[in-house]
Parts: C-alpha cells; structure tokens; sequence
C-alpha cells in the first residue's frame, strides 16, 4: 500500500509560547502533516507561505501588522490552492466570516487544548483528502450544465455567428439557464486548460472539465466542456469581477493540477467580448495564448500579455523593477497594482520577475523600501514616523520591525550608530 502523503502546513501565532507548544507538541506525522515553518506576524508567514508553498496555513486571526483577514487575502492572490485554518478568539467570529471566501477551511477558537487541536487537524487533513479525492476522478456535468455546454460549444469552435443573430442567441441562452434574464448582458471570457506529462505531451483527460469547473465556481460563473483533448472554459462576470478574480483562478488551476494530479497545467486566457457571437474570436485569442507559452512549464498565458515585446521577457521586468523605483513609498503597492501600471496579467509579471529578477515580488519590494529608508536616516533628520511613511508603512511598528528584520538593527540604533561614527571621525 502507497505511503499516506503527507499535507504541508505553516504555523503562525504572535503568541510565542502558543506557538512553540503547537509546533513542538502536535504529532504532525500521525495526523498526516509535516510541518514546514512557524512565523510570529502576518508578514514573515506571508513570506513563508511564498517560499514553501504550504497545503495548509493554520493562524491566529489577529496578528501584528498583517491580520489573519489580510493575510487571508493577500495569500489568495499568490497561493489560491492553499488552505487556510483560522485560530482566534469567540468575538472574532464576525469578523472571521468577512474571510470566509479565501479558502478558510476551518475556524478553532481559543482556548484550544493540543487534543483539541488535534483532533480539529484530523478533521482537516479528511477535507483535504476529499478535495483532492475530488480532483482525482471524473464527476459527471448538472444536467443544466450539459444544457449550456451544448449551446455554447457550436458558438465556440465555430465560426458561424450572423450579425443579426445575437438576440436569438441570447433567448437560446435564457432558456439554458446561461443567462438569467434580459438585464442579464455579462461579458465572457474564454479560457483554455491542458494537462501535460513529464514530457510535455497532452494527457488531459475529460474528466478534468469538472475540476476546472469547481474552481471556476469559486469565482465566476462559468460552463467548461472537453473537446480535442483541451477542457474549454466560458467564464461570465462584469469587467470588475475579471479585474479581481480572473488571474486568482488562472494561478489556482495550475497549482491543483501540479500538487493534486502531479501534472503541468498550461491555460490560454482571452480577453473579454461583449457578445456570445465574439466567442469564437475569443476561443482563438485564448488557442494563441496558449500556444505562446514555454511548453514544458505549468502556468496561464494571457493574450493580453503577448504583444508588444514591451510585455514580454527581460524588458517587462525591467519595466516592472523602473515602475517600483517610482512607486515604493505608495502603501497599496502590490504586485496587481503594478500589473495593472504595465497593463499585463499580475500572473505574467510574477512569473517574468521571478524569472529575470530571480525573487520575488515582495522581498524585491522590501529591499527597496529598506534600501530608501537607510538613505533617508543616514542622510535627514526626518523622525522615524516620517520616513517609514516616505518608504510605504503607515504603521511605523510595522516598518521598524521590517527595518530590523532586513538590516540587522533597528532605525534608532543605525542613527545612533552613524551619529557615534560622526562624531568619533577626526576628519
């Protein structure tokens, strides 16, 4: 019998002494886990999850300076597939469900017994295990599913669309269940997924519509079928929904794919139409996309990403690194509002800074911040509330800990240090 694969976690509490007795005294490996790292605030376990990729992150709900809630949110956008299990206190419950979108899988409240804990753990790696279970075999289409997948497939792969036929079209669609009435007018996406084996070689097999379909739920409205060994996906929402949601779901997909099936997932993204009769335009936007990207690496390609050659490559991270040397001291700064300065997919600039940057998003952010906060303590007499919001922090505890954490000590000692250094040059 196969050993039982065992679910990654990270641990993060700002309570040392809760935090150590969970790390040491869980017996991870009986219940299926393996632990991966521990952090004491919301940035250093944001910085974790980036670095190992967890199956599970199990945190206190408040923490110093990025809360559960926050940290909730900004791990959707770099691990979407990850789970997370909330820790907290019986008032923060209301505030817990404001979270409930991001995957919190379970909500434990303090104060919790280890057996407590372990047994919740036990109740955990089961849902874990049924997800994956999930993804692993085939589920057949609703029947209301199957309504709208044969109604859109001719409109997909065909180019047939008559200009006068968008009304009809339309009624056709109400009476599927595709579109819910007559104010109903989304736009549509169309989004193309292949799974690919060690060698690069198409093994996606049908059953593969129904995990692209659950995930799609989570976000948008969508109705995916198979055909020629691709599971074709038609996405609805409005023009905001896509903004926020769309490279959440092309990042999820592939992460499912490569820890669940142990699979390279590739998907082609077109942009959005208008009409269901600019479909098949937008299945041959998300074919080209597809198409462009490095065939034997997982991952979504945008149409929106390939051209000019200002987006691709080398120059886009260049690019990308000019744009943060401008923006750095902006508090919201984040790797969607630079793609969204490039105008290019936040997956398509992660994936071009780790490439030619060699890191990632976030720490190259952090240095710069630091970098320009050292800069400006050596060489002003600004106070440390003034330069921590000249580098981007709004709560100076948050920049002064980042400070310590990046330089070795914190802002006051470098200023005391350099002011010694000053003062005992003879010259």
């Amino acid at each position: 019998m196969a050993a039982k694969t065992l679910y990654t976690v990270i641990v993060a509490d700002d309570e040392d002494e809760l935090r150590e007795a969970v790390c040491s005294m869980i017996p991870w490996q009986e219940l299926g886990f393996r632990l991966v790292g521990s952090a004491s605030n919301g940035l250093d376990a944001l910085q974790l999850v980036e670095k190992r990729e967890p199956d599970l992150l199990l945190t206190d709900i408040r923490m110093p300076f990025i809360s559960g809630i926050e940290l909730a949110r900004q791990v959707r956008e770099i691990r979407p597939a990850m789970n997370i299990a909330f820790l907290s206190g019986y008032d923060d419950f209301e505030y817990a469900k404001q979270a409930i979108q991001y995957n919190i899988i379970s909500y434990m409240l303090k104060p919790l017994t280890m057996e407590g804990l372990a047994a919740e753990l036990r109740n955990i790696r089961q849902k874990i295990d049924e997800k994956f279970a999930m993804f692993r075999q085939a589920a057949p289409q609703a029947a209301g599913q199957d309504l709208c997948a044969s109604m859109l497939m001719p409109l997909v792969l065909d180019d047939y669309a008559e200009p006068e036929g968008e009304s009809q079209t339309e009624a056709y669609a109400r009476q599927c269940g595709l579109l819910r009435d007559q104010d109903d007018k989304p736009c549509y996406t169309v989004m193309v997924s292949t799974l690919l084996d060690e060698e690069g070689a198409n093994c996606t097999a049908p059953s593969f519509v129904a995990s692209v379909d659950t995930l799609a739920a989570k976000y948008l409205r969508s109705v995916s079928f198979f055909a020629a060994g691709k599971v074709i996906s038609v996405l609805l929402g409005n023009p905001s929904d896509f903004d926020e949601y769309l490279h959440i779901l092309a990042d999820e997909i592939p992460q499912v794919a490569s820890r669940v099936l142990g699979k390279h997932c590739r998907i082609g993204v077109s942009r959005a139409v208008r009409t269901l009769t600019e479909l098949h335009g937008a299945y041959r936007e998300a074919m080209e996309a597809l198409r462009q990207g490095d065939p034997t690496e997982g991952g979504a390609q945008f149409i929106s990403d390939l051209v000019p050659a200002a987006k691709g490559g080398n120059l886009l991270c260049k690019r990308a690194l000019d744009a943060l040397d401008q923006h750095y001291m902006d508090a919201d700064l984040s790797l969607v509002s630079l793609s969204g300065m490039l105008d290019v997919s936040p997956n398509h600039l992660s994936a071009c800074i780790k490439k030619y940057a060699g890191e990632t998003f976030i720490n190259i952010l952090i240095r710069k911040r630091m970098d320009a906060a050292r800069e400006l303590l050596a060489s002003s007499n600004l106070k440390i509330q003034e330069v921590a919001q000249r580098c981007g922090y709004t709560d100076q505890h948050y920049f002064s800990y980042c400070f310590k954490k990046y330089c070795g000590e914190s802002p006051n000692a470098l200023r005391r240090r350099l002011g010694a250094e000053k003062a005992g040059d003879p010259s």
